[in-house]
Parts: C-alpha cells; sequence; structure tokens
C-alpha cells in the first residue's frame, strides 16, 4: 500500500507546490489533492495550470494519490432543486476530466445527503427520494468515467445517508459498472460501525482509502482526533485490507476543526502511518 496526505490536512490557503514540498519532506508517496469553486485547482482550471501542477509533482518525485471536493456540499446530488444535482453533475464530469489530465485513478464523490448536522441550514431529504436522485445522478456520470478510465469512489461520510456497508455495497453493484466503488473512510464508518467489518463486506470495491481516528466517547465533529489517539482498531483493519488484496492508496485526511494546521502535524500524520503500515521510520 502506498502512503498520502490529503490537501486538506495543511493550513488554511497553503500553496499547492508548498503543500507538495512539505508531503514530500515528510515521507509521502502522494498527495491527494481537491477540486475547488475558485483558486487553485478550480472549476476553471486550465491545461496551463493542470501541467504546472503535474511538474511540480513530478520534480519534487511525488504522486497524486486521489481527487477529492467538498463542492458536493455545496450541491448535493440528492437535492430536491433539479438545478443543484444537474450542477453536481458537472462537477462530476469536472472531476473526470480533471482526473485523466492528472493521472488519477479515482475520485471522490460524496453522494448527497439525507441531512448533515454539521452544516447549518443545510437541505433535508427524504431517504428514499435522496437514493432515487443519488443513483440516477451517478448513473449519469458513470459513461464519462468509463470513457475516462477514472474510477467513481462513493465515500462514506456523516449525510445520514448510505449508513451501511450492505447498503453502500448494494447502491455500488446497481451501476453494474467497476468504474464504481468505494471511496472507503476508517474513521468515518467509526461512529456506528466497525471500519474492519464494512472493509471485508465491501471488499474488491473499495478503491481508494483515508485514514482518520475518532474517539467514540467524545460524540460529533469532536470525537476525530490525531491517528492512533483514537479508537480505530488499525491492527483489525490492516488484517482486513490485506484481506481482500487492497495495494492502493491508504491517505490520512486531517481536516480542520481535527487540526491545529501547523506542518508538524504532517509530520506526525506520517510517523502514525509508518506504525500502521509497519513501515520503518526514515
Amino acid at each position: 500500500m502506498k502512503k498520502g496526505i490529503n490537501i486538506w490536512s495543511f493550513k488554511d490557503g497553503a500553496k499547492i507546490a508548498d503543500c507538495i514540498q512539505t508531503a514530500k519532506k515528510a515521507g509521502f508517496d502522494g498527495i491527494e489533492l481537491s477540486l475547488n469553486e475558485t483558486g487553485e485547482l478550480s472549476l476553471a482550471a486550465t491545461d496551463k495550470e493542470i501541467n504546472e501542477i503535474k511538474a511540480r509533482l513530478t520534480d519534487s518525485e511525488l504522486e497524486i494519490a486521489g481527487l477529492a471536493t467538498g463542492l458536493y456540499w455545496s450541491y448535493p446530488m440528492t437535492s430536491g432543486d433539479a438545478a443543484i444535482r444537474e450542477k453536481a453533475v458537472d462537477v462530476g464530469k469536472k472531476q473526470l476530466e480533471l482526473a485523466a489530465a492528472l493521472g488519477v485513478d479515482t475520485i471522490l464523490v460524496i453522494p448527497g445527503a439525507v441531512g448533515v448536522d454539521f452544516i447549518p441550514g443545510s437541505e433535508v431529504t427524504d431517504y428514499e427520494h435522496a437514493y432515487e436522485r443519488a443513483l440516477e445522478s451517478i448513473s449519469k456520470l458513470v459513461p464519462y468515467a468509463e470513457s475516462a478510465g477514472v474510477s467513481i469512489g462513493i465515500e462514506n461520510v456523516w449525510n445520514k445517508f448510505l449508513l451501511s456497508p450492505l447498503e453502500l455495497r448494494t447502491f455500488i453493484d446497481a451501476h453494474q459498472s467497476s468504474f464504481v466503488g468505494s471511496y472507503f473512510d476508517v474513521g468515518n464508518a467509526l461512529q456506528n460501525g466497525y471500519p474492519e467489518q464494512w472493509i471485508r463486506i465491501l471488499g474488491h470495491r473499495i478503491k481508494k482509502v483515508h485514514f482518520k481516528d475518532y474517539r467514540r466517547q467524545a460524540g460529533g465533529l469532536h470525537g476525530f482526533v490525531d491517528l492512533l489517539a483514537g479508537d480505530v482498531d488499525y491492527p483489525a483493519v490492516m488484517a482486513a485490507l490485506r484481506a481482500i488484496d487492497y495495494n492502493n492508496y491508504v491517505t490520512g485526511e486531517m481536516i480542520p476543526p481535527y487540526t491545529h494546521h501547523t506542518e508538524q502535524i504532517i509530520f506526525n500524520t506520517s510517523r502514525a502511518m509508518d506504525a500502521i503500515l509497519g513501515r520503518q521510520n526514515n
């Protein structure tokens, strides 16, 4: 397995070039980038900007571990507004386009939400309607994913939706495409389940993996803590990943408010991941 770090783990506003340098210095194999509405790597990204990012990665001998985005929180695929759902599909198309250009094999997709407690005023959607709308939206992206050779990775998040590994497995299989799978987040699964069970049930459908840690007793977003400081049974997680022959990226995602956003968190996360993966520290 390869060791990656998500760009959200860095200080807010940090430039991609600086994040790449720090990730390399901290001993990561790759960095997971994010598609944004504006700024660096945005919906309006040009070929020149993409080539500059690729050149920086090449110069640093660092791979791109994945392509995420937070835009699906603003444009949920489950919205009752058809225009918002169409915008979400457009975001997915742009993600796939940029992923192909950057050489990424999987994009992270949040398939909408029934409700989101940590976003004030977010839309609450009937579960049955959410399921139907998410299925329809992802199905629109499948031909683009297959054409680009890039997989759609459905992330398990705190969206009150696709709440069990059995349900997520059914949702993925409904698309009958090897280009639809799971972007499995270990820490997110711990609130109401056991990550190692999710891994065994999802099996080969897992395209990418996020590493986070969580303390159940704390509850809510405050439960997220540094790797190896929470309740995730990482030996069991690693055994489950090896049992399904997973050999792609595991990516640390240390996002606010779970970290103080100092550069040290990048190095701490790298060392913790070395311990989890059984690597020797450099």
